[in-house]
């Protein structure tokens, strides 16, 4: 039977431990596990997207069909964020596993658990056929997708850099973010084909091709995902025999203060996208007579340069100080996205497609750095656990709630700039996060340890 040895409390945060096995992956192998990364994360959030697209459209009709619109939609909204609530879950539940038994064999399992639960959501019934039960049963696989997303992220974002060449960590952490805007797009695109068809036959059975259509995808992703081998950094650590017992005790008794700079790090980089997509939807087909068709293209033109722009800010966070590079990359926000909101106002498609992505370029540059900058602060014993920690209680906090939050703030106020304030304020709390994260845990990707660590009874 595998003896566990402690984790050690001696090396600084973020130093690797694995042994010299770990220190030298061919870069054929981490290009393949990149790109293995950015697939199974591109299905995933597809997944995942597709959701947050169906609550802001039509979720509220088919199974909250008792209630007005308006409550009906912060309904659906409210589903929505069950799902995030569920990710700190998932991220402990599959980041103990992760670092217990290796990254690979939780990918693959998170990857089943999101395809099996949005499949399911194609085919549920709604609240005219089963009643209350509809709902209720939506709610759980909204679970199961918000518990499997939660594994997914931290465990893509580690194949990709601990399979990086020494100092290229943040660059490809990138391959893993990319996958969310990626998958938000085709997620757009496919909604963008099936609003075309009659209102009645969008809401009766059009919303239910993108969830079953995933399928497809998802095998896909595990034909891949089988064929990846573990990570040279946590398969030393599983050869020594040094895994962490629990690891969520080891991360919260010896960093507690950067799990907590972490969650406040994440912040605009996984919550402002939702205030300009899955809110924005809801605002300016409701509010601001654009139709689906139309503001669903809107987004897909946004997301269509957040693909393009994003892995630049990888490329800046390598190549500058972080901490300048961050600054660079957040401040924009304060002049862009207030003025996102008054070009969306106008009602005007092209008004409203530049303001839209100039809003894109700073936190999806930044979010192309994050996971770098969260892959760089644990130990690679309990690094799956500790990253994944910091950001679904982020995503809990922050990102799940800002469609609900910001609907909730325009029906209370009836100013749009009640949502361009709480905008704002992600990233104050973002820049209050990453400053002190990164003057813990230092300025440069710290270098693969040729010694294995001192073990502490």
């Amino acid at each position: 039977m595998q003896q566990d040895t402690p984790v050690p409390r001696t090396p600084a945060p973020g130093t690797p431990t694995a042994g010299p096995s770990a220190a030298r992956p061919s870069t054929r192998a981490a290009r393949r596990a990149g790109i293995s990364a950015f697939i199974g994360t591109t299905i995933e959030w597809f997944d995942f997207y597709i959701y947050g697209s169906a609550a802001a459209l039509v979720l509220g009709k088919v199974y909250f069909a008792d209630a007005s619109p308006a409550v009906g939609t912060l309904a659906a909204f409210a589903t929505f964020w069950i799902g995030f609530l569920a990710r700190p879950l998932g991220g402990l539940v599959f980041g103990h596993f992760g670092d217990r038994r290796g990254r690979k064999k939780a990918l693959v399992v998170t990857l089943t658990m999101m395809g099996g639960a949005t499949f399911c959501v194609g085919l549920l019934p709604g609240y005219a056929q089963i009643g209350a039960a509809a709902p209720i049963l939506l709610v759980l696989l909204r679970l199961i997708q918000g518990i499997a997303m939660g594994g997914e992220w931290g465990g893509a974002v580690l194949i990709a850099t601990e399979f990086a060449p020494p100092g290229r960590k943040l660059l490809y952490g990138a391959f893993a973010q990319q996958g969310s805007p990626v998958g938000n797009l085709l997620a757009t695109l496919a909604f963008l084909g099936i609003v075309q068809l009659p209102d009645a036959a969008f809401e009766s059975w059009g919303w239910r091709v993108p969830f079953l259509a995933s399928a497809v995808l998802v095998a896909v992703g595990l034909f891949i995902r089988l064929r990846l081998a573990e990570t040279p950094e946590m398969a030393a650590v599983l050869e020594r025999k040094r895994t962490s017992r629990l690891p969520v005790k080891d991360v919260l008794s010896s960093y507690p203060l950067l799990v907590l700079l972490g969650v406040f790090a994440g912040t605009a980089g996984v919550a402002i996208t939702y205030v300009k997509t899955t809110f924005a939807l809801s605002w300016a087909t409701a509010d601001l007579g654009f139709d689906k068709s139309t503001f669903l293209t809107v987004i897909s033109l946004a997301l269509v340069v957040q693909v393009l722009v994003q892995p630049f800010g990888a490329v800046l966070a390598a190549r500058w100080p972080l901490r300048k590079a961050v600054l660079w990359m957040l401040l924009p926000e304060f002049v862009l996205l207030p003025l996102m909101f008054v070009l969306v106002g106008t009602g005007n498609f092209w008004l409203a497609v530049l303001g839209m992505a100039l809003a894109t370029f700073p936190h999806a540059m930044y979010y192309a750095a994050l996971a770098g900058i969260l892959a760089r602060v644990y130990p690679v014993e309990v690094r799956y656990t500790g990253m994944s920690l910091s950001y679904q209680a982020c995503t809990a906090l922050f990102a799940g709630t800002a469609p609900i939050v910001s609907q909730y703030l325009l029906t209370a106020t009836g100013s749009i700039w009640s949502v361009v304030a709480l905008g704002l304020g992600y990233v104050v709390i973002t820049v209050a996060g990453v400053l002190p994260l990164l003057a813990r845990t230092g300025q440069t990707a710290p270098a693969l340890s040729p010694e294995p660590a001192t073990t502490v009874a």
